[in-house]
């Protein structure tokens, strides 16, 4: 049976919603538009809908992730195509996991990807006193009752999906006696878990859901907003309808898992006679291979130190995200390629996403050079030592940088090699490579230690090469390169991708697919004009990848950058 089909057998069946027609819909949408933009225009045409509101409702419990980008990008993005409002709610009803901190941290990622809601902050704690109105008068007709069995009874009693439930020996209480009872529980007079506030729906219900559902629960805690005002707190199915109602909401967005609610949703509205009617909307969670959304298991690998905190930038928080150096236009670019269906359990190519970033930072982040691994030169025959100025970006006018060449410079030990792989074209003995932006050189000489460890390379330039291509040869190669005199040391911060499997929770234990040294701090040298880079700016380190200044560590005095991406991209966009 279909969760509409659901709604339909229940007795005092609501007025139905446009959900029915969402399949159809989808079979005629016109070109371009996903479903629920269909929806919305097809309302909008009817006069079913004046004005599209919507809103974006976290629970103020943890810290946003990249599942919640897409429905921070959906219901900002729908309200601002169609001209609307979005609200930012924070659905705050368990007052044992929420803190003031995830609200300002929400409300701080949802400015950072660049979207405004509509007038202050909303919180479903500002509507509780409308909400315990709205339970005694459900309590007055008959479709609500206290409940006082135990957890447990109440769990087994509840049925499952093979066996139906069975009805509470509360079920029938007076109204008189019921009114009382709920009195009690708002004055505290009750423990946790001594009394429950039931709807009364149909214990037989083949919905689970729709098996009379707590609406209130004893709770003895101290609320982030409303203080020690209440002993008792809606429960956030009863909640979560009810302020969408209250707000005027006319398009309530939200994922797959909510489809079997969504029964529940339309009871309680046509229950309390609200003058606003939302309709519920359904489409598949965001879901990306390598990449683990659930907070239960992200706080495990916070409190278990596997990563440093939850902005550490292996994170698939929004706050990690940020710190990693990903772009709010790349995130936002990402979500509109993924896009909106119904189709549940689709894996989305992490690949896509680190392509939109890598698209975002292509014109933003400005280039400049870095040795991760520095193999000193000596350039024996260099004159002098000179400035070299280049821009700061090939396409982009953002200005001019002074590039310091000195006799004693650094390369990356991966440009040389003593014997050298067939195709290897940067630098060998007796070999010519092209300093980026500077001269072609030839090393003449390989200086090694007791050991037999290359620490030193002696090279020449050709002088007419500065600028210009050597007569008469062609050079290949092109190698970056730090000045040894004036390059500035810095920390550099390697990520790799924090788990070794597309699937993240195949095996037994998911941390069993953590990828090793997911972390690479080097020390490394920076060309001066790098160092100074204020925190989040973002570059292009030429032939090594994106990187940018770290939000907290990062400072002139003491340079600490974070790779973003490299500069590989195996994703190929649909044409």
């Amino acid at each position: 049976m279909k969760p509409n089909d659901v709604v339909s057998s229940l007795p005092n069946n609501p007025t139905p919603n446009n959900n029915a027609s969402v399949d159809a819909v989808q079979q005629e949408q016109q070109p371009g538009l996903d479903f629920i933009r269909q929806v919305i225009t097809d309302d909008l045409a009817a006069g079913r809908t004046q004005k599209v509101i919507t809103r974006f409702p976290p629970e103020p419990n943890g810290y946003l992730h990249i599942g919640h980008v897409k429905a921070i990008c959906l219901n900002f993005g729908i309200a601002q195509e169609f001209d609307g409002l979005c609200n930012l709610r924070f659905d705050d009803t368990n007052p044992d996991a929420e803190e003031q901190e995830y609200v300002d941290g929400i409300a701080n990622d949802v400015k950072w990807l660049g979207f405004e809601w509509d007038g202050a902050p909303r919180y479903a704690s500002s509507y509780f006193d409308q909400l315990y109105a709205w339970a005694i008068q459900l309590i007055k007709q008959g479709d609500a009752y206290v409940d006082l069995q135990t957890p447990e009874e109440i769990k087994l009693n509840r049925g499952n999906f093979k066996e139906l439930g069975k009805n509470s020996p509360y079920r029938e209480v007076s109204v008189e006696e019921n009114l009382a009872r709920f009195e009690k529980m708002n004055n505290g007079e009750f423990g946790e878990g001594e009394a429950v506030l039931r709807a009364k729906i149909d214990m037989a219900s083949p919905n689970i859901h729709m098996r009379d559902p707590i609406l209130y629960r004893v709770l003895h805690s101290e609320h982030h907003q409303t203080g020690d005002k209440w002993k008792m707190y809606p429960m956030y199915d009863y909640a979560h309808p009810l302020s969408d109602a209250i707000e005027g909401i006319t398009h309530s967005l939200c994922t797959l898992e909510f489809q079997d609610h969504r029964p529940f949703y339309d009871w309680i509205v046509e229950k309390v006679h609200s003058t606003s009617i939302p309709h519920q909307y359904e489409s598949s969670r965001l879901n990306v291979d390598y990449t683990i959304t659930s907070k239960r298991k992200l706080r495990k690998l916070v409190e278990g130190g596997h990563v440093n905190g939850w902005d550490d930038p292996r994170m698939p928080t929004v706050v990690g995200m940020r710190r990693r150096g990903f772009t709010p236009e790349g995130l936002r670019d990402f979500c509109k390629r993924v896009g909106v269906s119904k189709v549940d359990g689709s894996i989305v190519d992490v690949a896509m996403l680190e392509y939109c970033i890598r698209q975002s930072l292509e014109n933003i982040a400005s280039r400049g050079m870095a040795v991760l691994n520095p193999l000193k030169v000596t350039l024996t025959n260099l004159p002098e030592a000179m400035d070299l100025v280049h821009a700061r970006h090939p396409n982009v006018d953002m200005g001019e940088r002074i590039i310091p060449l000195t006799q004693e410079i650094y390369i990356d030990r991966k440009d040389f090699e003593e014997v050298p792989p067939k195709g290897f074209k940067r630098l060998t003995v007796d070999g010519e490579v092209r300093l980026r932006h500077a001269y072609v050189i030839k090393c003449d000489e390989v200086i090694k230690d007791a050991n037999g460890e290359i620490i030193e390379l002696k090279c020449s330039i050709d002088p007419a090469t500065l600028g210009k291509n050597p007569e008469g040869r062609k050079v290949k190669g092109v190698i970056h390169w730090v000045s040894a005199e004036k390059g500035i040391p810095a920390e550099v911060r390697v990520y790799d991708r924090l788990f070794t499997e597309s699937d993240p929770e195949v095996g037994d234990d998911f941390l069993a697919n953590l990828t090793p040294n997911s972390l690479q701090i080097v020390q490394a040298v920076i060309e001066p004009a790098l160092a100074e880079a204020k925190p989040e700016d973002r570059f292009q380190f030429e032939r090594e990848g994106y990187f940018v200044a770290d939000q907290y560590d990062h400072s002139s005095e003491k340079p600490v950058f974070n790779r973003i991406l490299d500069l590989k991209d195996s994703f190929k966009p649909a044409k």
